[in-house]
């Protein structure tokens, strides 16, 4: 999979993505992760890609040439939906993840200042991601969560195949607790049925964990999650929070 990403700050995209899971993931072929600078792009000799806002106002807008110079210097295949990192944008979460991790490219605009110039959004862009209800300063770190998480959807990107699926939000639930060695921690022990090695124990108790865990801290996602029978028993059997590992 293809991830173009038009940003000011390309050195900034790239360093994450050489690292970690997603570094490997590169070096495997699995995914491409592209920052394209769209500072060459900018008018004169100083390449100028902001401008101050017509009707006044403080801060600085990015200009629509710049962008639209920059997008249309991509390869035009395969072919993928043009995003804007923006807070108006719909929600991202894993749903879209997992809705974007059907295709065969993304390319990811990073605003920058106060936003982009009109035009260019309606010229130019399919689809706009928020990431939640807050600013930051670009949208790179936005653009590189968007990478980030529709990656490890992608096969092969993950260690485990079943990594990705046990992930919280993966079901609609949060992911039950985890430990590791040692077995006990500054008093704290680790659940006896984590060490007992009866999978169908661990996974019962991993699922009540999981659910009672939504239900402290998430209840409007256990709401819209789909609940069996044996799911609503085990909640019922988790009491409060307090039996939360």
């Amino acid at each position: 999979m293809i991830f173009d990403i038009l940003t000011l700050l390309p050195e900034v995209c790239q360093a994450y993505a050489q690292a970690s899971i997603l570094g490997r993931a590169q070096k495997a072929g699995l995914i491409a992760v592209r920052p394209l600078d769209v500072r060459p792009f900018g008018l004169g000799r100083h390449h100028v890609v902001d401008d101050t806002p017509y009707g006044g106002g403080c801060g600085m807008v990015m200009m629509a040439g710049p962008l639209c110079a920059a997008l249309e210097s991509l390869e035009p295949e395969p072919a993928g939906p043009v995003i804007l990192l923006s807070p108006q944008g719909r929600r991202f979460d894993q749903a879209v993840a997992e809705e974007l991790a059907r295709l065969p490219r993304l390319i990811l605009v990073c605003g920058r200042y106060e936003g982009v110039d009109e035009r260019f959004r309606r010229l130019k862009v399919d689809d706009e991601l928020s990431v939640g209800d807050f600013v930051i300063s670009g949208g790179e770190l936005a653009a590189l969560c968007v990478v980030d998480a529709v990656s490890r959807l992608l096969p092969g990107v993950l260690g485990s195949e079943d990594s990705a699926a046990s992930d919280s939000f993966a079901d609609g639930l949060l992911e039950h607790p985890h430990y590791t060695r040692p077995a006990v921690f500054r008093g704290l022990e680790t659940p006896e049925v984590l060490l007992g090695g009866n999978h169908a124990l661990i996974a019962r108790w991993r699922r009540a964990q999981s659910l009672a865990r939504t239900r402290a801290r998430r209840p409007d996602l256990l709401a819209k999650a789909r609940l069996s029978e044996t799911d609503l028993a085990l909640l019922d059997e988790v009491a409060d929070q307090d039996n939360i590992g």
